[in-house]
C-alpha cells in the first residue's frame, strides 16, 4: 500500500512539474512574440526655456503626453509640426508621449528633461533612417475600413504615376481653365477619382476648394441648390495653387456610392479671390463604369 502511494506521489509530481515546464514555455514563448513586435521609442530630451519641434512625415492626428510634465501642440498653419517643451523645470523622472500621424504611422517617445539639450528640433523622416522599423504596424482609421493609409496612399500613388485617361468628355473649360476628370477607380468600396486641371492663361489659379456634391438633375440644369454633399476621405496631394501655363493632378477619396437616375454628380473647383470656377457633371452610369484597381489591366 505505501508502494503505491509513493508511486502516485512520484507520478502527481512529475505531471504538476511537467505542466509547470509548459506553462513557463507557452509566456516564454508569449514574451518572445510581444517583444519582436514592440514599437522602440525614440529618446529626446526638452527643456523649460525652450521649445522643441517634431516634423513628422504626414499630418499630425492623435497626440498623448504621459504626464503634465509635458505640454504639447501642433504648430499653428503647419499639421505635421509638433511644439513640445517642459512644463516644469528639472523633473527627474522619464516620462513619454504617443503620435499617430495622418499615415498611418504610430510614434513613441520617451523624454528626458535636460537644461540645455544639444537638439531641439527633430526630422522623423532623418531618425527613422536610423532605426529597423521591419516590425512596424500602421494605425488603421475607421473611415478606410481595413485598408491602412499606407496601402491607400500607395494606390493613389500608382493611379498618379500611371497618368492614365479612362474617361473622355468629361470636363469643363473656361476663363482659360481646364478641368477634367481622366479616371474613376474602384477598390473595397472606396472610389479614387483622378482629376486634372490645365491653367492655359497666365494668370495663377489660387485653389479654394473642390466639392462632390449629388443633386436633382433638373436643379443641376438651372441653380446649383446642395442636396448631399460627399467629403473626400483622403486627396493625394494638397490643393494650393495651378501657375500660369502648367498642368496639376490630384487624387480624390471618396466612399464608394450610387446615384439614381435622376440625380447628377457635381464636381466643382473654386477659385480663391476669383470666378474661374469650373463644374464636371457626371451620371450613375459613369460611375459603374469604375476600372477596379486589382484588375490585371489596371496593373498593365
Amino acid at each position: 500500500m505505501k508502494t503505491i502511494k509513493k508511486s502516485m506521489v512520484i507520478v502527481l509530481v512529475l505531471f504538476l512539474g511537467y505542466s509547470m515546464e509548459s506553462e513557463g514555455q507557452v509566456t516564454i514563448t508569449n514574451a518572445q512574440k510581444l517583444y519582436l513586435e514592440k514599437i522602440d521609442p525614440y529618446p529626446i530630451e526638452v527643456t523649460y526655456s525652450k521649445t522643441s519641434h517634431l516634423l513628422f512625415p504626414s499630418a499630425i492626428r492623435y497626440v498623448d503626453l504621459g504626464s503634465d510634465y509635458l505640454i504639447a501642440s501642433k504648430a499653428e498653419d503647419a499639421e505635421n509640426v509638433l511644439r513640445v517643451k517642459a512644463s516644469v523645470r528639472n523633473f527627474d523622472e522619464e516620462t513619454n508621449f504617443s503620435v499617430i500621424t495622418e499615415d498611418g504611422h504610430f510614434y513613441n517617445f520617451n523624454v528626458l528633461y535636460n537644461s540645455c539639450p544639444m537638439i531641439i528640433n527633430y526630422n522623423l523622416l532623418e531618425m527613422q533612417k536610423g532605426i529597423n522599423r521591419e516590425h512596424r504596424n500602421d494605425v488603421l482609421f475607421e473611415e478606410l475600413g481595413k485598408n491602412s493609409p499606407s496601402l491607400v496612399d500607395d494606390l493613389m500613388g500608382i493611379i498618379y504615376k500611371k497618368d492614365k485617361r479612362l474617361i473622355k468628355n468629361k470636363g469643363a473649360r473656361s476663363y482659360g481653365v481646364e478641368f477634367m476628370l481622366k479616371g474613376i477607380y474602384v477598390d473595397d468600396g472606396k472610389f479614387y477619382f483622378h482629376t486634372q486641371v490645365t491653367n492655359c492663361s497666365y494668370v495663377s489659379f489660387h485653389v479654394d476648394f473642390v466639392t462632390f456634391k449629388v443633386v436633382d438633375k433638373k436643379l443641376a440644369k438651372r441653380t446649383v441648390i446642395q442636396e448631399m454633399t460627399l467629403n473626400p476621405l483622403r486627396i493625394y496631394k494638397p490643393l494650393d495653387e495651378i501657375k500660369g501655363k502648367t498642368v496639376e493632378r490630384n487624387i480624390f477619396l471618396l466612399d464608394q456610392f450610387t446615384i439614381a437616375d435622376d440625380k447628377v454628380l457635381l464636381i466643382e473647383i473654386y477659385e480663391k479671390n476669383g470666378a474661374r470656377h469650373q463644374l464636371i457633371k457626371l451620371k450613375n452610369s459613369d460611375l459603374l463604369k469604375a476600372i477596379l484597381i486589382k484588375d490585371r489591366k489596371f496593373h498593365n
